[in-house]
């Protein structure tokens, strides 16, 4: 629900000439800055970079600690627009919040300000809202599909909820003209679940934000590490889907053969207390950004990333740009990104004791840490924002022109096919 600050009829200032714009892009989702997740990361820089095309963005999200629910103009740069809804806080992640049932709001505002296309981030309420408003008012609508709910359910005790959920979620993504995936191995999943008009757009890095010239001998030494000993980073949600049970026991096997060596995690979640309890020479750091973030990754040797449920990872490459070495499961970004032996290691998502001997075996080896680091930081160098962001903005172009009914110089998978869910 909105406020009366909401009502469009007063927001009728923000109604710019869109001839000054290539086009008015409404961009809902339930996940944004400040908050701290590859969501709203990615999603972020993709708005960034499209306003600097000069599109105009309607931004409409839940609001956060401390924000007001509504618009606020007089703060916002020209062609940006920001919509704040009311929220709820997320079970077992109250940092974090989603939106609340919002259609009729929704009508009333893109019935005043239409946009030419509206971009759905996320699935929950608030992006379920809108892909009913959009449909009602017959406008063109895309879709994201940006993480796995449908993975997570049996990390929680409800595996019994993984089919409705499927169902869910292929019913949303399927009323959508398209679906941007991160990966072509995700693209062949879901089209094989019945999802249609799935449509791969990879994710960008900042490559002179996650760098290896950001390493810090003083951020080793806070950590307990010398110049040579060996610092193993974890950076993520601290959370039974990241399967971190499995990172314990690769580095319990690593620190028995170079006691030395230091686990360092970078994030926060429900787990954060027991694993405290397991590993009490463990360091965690709790969420970084920005620049100690970038820190944090390149002052490590080694990545460990045990999730087996990500729809891409940003922490991946994020780790790839930084010069470092990973070992992680073939799924997401790494299935995409890693040349097994070349520029990290990559274990079958089924074999978790050779993702134990392949962390083992390489942080004995401090030469061949460097040796991958330096190729993994090559292949994040070619993952530039510009093209990635032009790949979308094709989609949404797509999706606007209503005379267009094929996408143009790209794969497009699953048109019309169904099967069963697995």
């Amino acid at each position: 629900m909105m406020t009366m600050r909401d009502d469009p009829e007063s927001l009728q200032v923000d109604n710019l000439p869109a001839a000054r714009r290539s086009m008015r892009i409404a961009v809902v989702t339930e996940t944004y800055p400040p908050e701290v997740n590859g969501v709203a990361i990615t999603l972020a820089e993709v708005i960034r970079r499209l306003h600097l095309r000069y599109h105009d963005i309607q931004l409409i999200r839940p609001r956060q600690g401390g924000e007001g629910v509504g618009l606020s103009p007089a703060r916002q740069p020209t062609g940006f627009h920001e919509v704040l809804m009311r929220g709820m806080p997320i079970p077992r992640y109250t940092q974090l919040r989603m939106g609340v049932p919002s259609k009729r709001a929704l009508v009333r505002l893109w019935s005043v300000q239409r946009p030419d296309v509206v971009h759905i981030a996320t699935e929950g309420p608030l992006g379920w809202s809108a892909l009913q408003a959009a449909i009602s008012l017959q406008l063109p609508v895309s879709s994201d599909f940006r993480t796995n709910f449908h993975a997570y359910s049996r990390h929680y005790g409800i595996r019994w909820l993984r089919k409705p959920i499927v169902g869910y979620l292929r019913k949303f993504h399927n009323l959508s003209q398209r679906t941007t995936v991160p990966t072509e191995a995700l693209a062949r999943e879901l089209s094989a679940a019945g999802f249609e008009r799935l449509v791969v757009v990879a994710r960008g890095i900042d490559a002179q934000r996650f760098s290896p010239e950001h390493r810090s001998l003083t951020l080793r030494q806070q950590w307990g590490l010398s110049p040579d000993d060996l610092g193993v980073l974890y950076v993520g949600r601290l959370a039974p889907e990241k399967n971190l049970d499995q990172l314990v026991l690769s580095f319990e096997a690593i620190e028995r053969a170079n006691p030395r060596a230091r686990l360092v995690l970078v994030g926060d979640g429900p787990m954060r207390a027991s694993l405290q309890l397991r590993m009490p020479r463990a360091v965690f750091c709790g969420q970084r950004t920005g620049m100690e973030l970038a820190q944090h990754y390149a002052s490590a040797d080694l990545f460990l990333f045990p999730s087996k449920t990500e729809t891409f990872g940003n922490v991946t490459v994020e780790a790839m740009a930084s010069g470092l070495a990973v070992v992680a499961y073939g799924d997401g970004a790494a299935l995409q990104l890693i040349e097994h032996g070349r520029n990290g290691l990559c274990v079958p998502v089924t074999d978790d004791a050779g993702f134990l001997v392949q962390a083992l075996q390489l942080a004995l080896d401090l030469s061949a840490c460097r040796r991958l680091g330096s190729a993994a930081r090559a292949t994040a160098l070619q993952l530039d924002w510009e093209t990635i962001v032009d790949r979308l903005e094709g989609v949404l172009r797509e999706v606007a022109d209503p005379t267009r009914t094929e996408p143009v110089g790209r794969k497009w998978f699953g048109q019309g096919r169904s099967a069963p869910v697995g």
